[in-house]
């Protein structure tokens, strides 16, 4: 006991004493911190989504219906996820000017992107959906462009030709030209499939093949030493280079078959 009570009243004591104190003071501080910050994750999320539901009351409900259900303005939300949303409130494209279009087209936007965040934590919750992608997931740094333009050549171009400067569909509809569009806003394009276009997913092409793409449309984005094939007819596909054709192909090869055909009759005449 004597040694003991001496150990006790030893100069270091106090300090040892301390030093655990602090290590038991960190160690609870760990334990329940988490706790604390994941709490407060889920009330900024709450918040979001409160004034999301406030602004589509206000904005989308008329068309959409009530919680996002659809209505015969507009489809449904539900599990279209909150890259859909950022995508066509971020390019203007939503709310719809009117509905009478073929192809709703890209606008002034007239949302804050806060504002589109709470839009988009709102949709979200309504069902699971494509997340909105992270600036790692878009950013072309780093991406294979060469990659790029062989997967966009096989996937893309047949609608928004080689260089991406669009091309016309079907009944008044159209491929957007990809000149000036952002990187997260054509990642988000793959990712949820707007409009007439399909939608194209991890499982068929990955995070990087996408970034392989961005990367190929940046590069070639403005770039007027692109076309190899010489006068590009304003790069706007089939439709351009077939009237092209029909008008100046077929045209010169009827005036060549009547200047045979004049030929061959005064030959035979004299």
């Amino acid at each position: 006991m004597k040694k003991l009570s001496a150990r006790r009243r030893h100069p270091l004591a106090a300090i040892v004493v301390l030093l655990f104190a602090l290590a038991a003071t960190g160690g609870l501080y760990t334990a329940f911190a988490p706790a604390d910050k994941a709490q407060a994750d889920d009330t900024a999320q709450s918040l979001a989504i409160e004034e999301g539901k406030k602004l589509y009351e206000v904005g989308c409900a008329s068309c959409h219906g009530t919680g996002g259900k659809g209505s015969s303005d507009g489809p449904s939300l539900v599990g279209v996820g909150a890259a859909a949303v950022d995508f066509q409130v971020g390019t203007g494209r939503m709310p719809a000017s009117t509905s009478q279009q073929a192809q709703v087209e890209k606008k002034k936007n007239i949302y804050s992107q806060a504002q589109i965040d709470q839009l988009a934590a709102y949709i979200a919750s309504l069902g699971a959906g494509p997340a909105v992608p992270t600036k790692d997931e878009y950013s072309p740094e780093g991406a294979d462009i060469a990659k790029g333009g062989e997967l966009f050549r096989t996937n893309c171009s047949q609608c928004h030709n080689f260089t991406g400067k669009g091309g016309a569909l079907t009944n008044g509809k159209f491929a957007p030209s990809l000149e000036g569009v952002a990187p997260k806003h054509i990642y988000e394009a793959m990712q949820t499939g707007p409009q007439n276009m399909p939608s194209f997913p991890d499982t068929t092409l990955t995070s990087k093949n996408k970034q392989d793409i961005i990367a190929y449309l940046k590069a070639v984005d403005g770039d007027e030493t692109t076309n190899p094939g010489g006068l590009e007819l304003g790069g706007l596909g089939p439709v351009s280079e077939g009237l092209f054709a029909w008008i100046f192909g077929l045209g010169a090869l009827i005036a060549v078959a009547v200047w045979v055909a004049a030929r061959t009759a005064k030959a035979k005449k004299s």
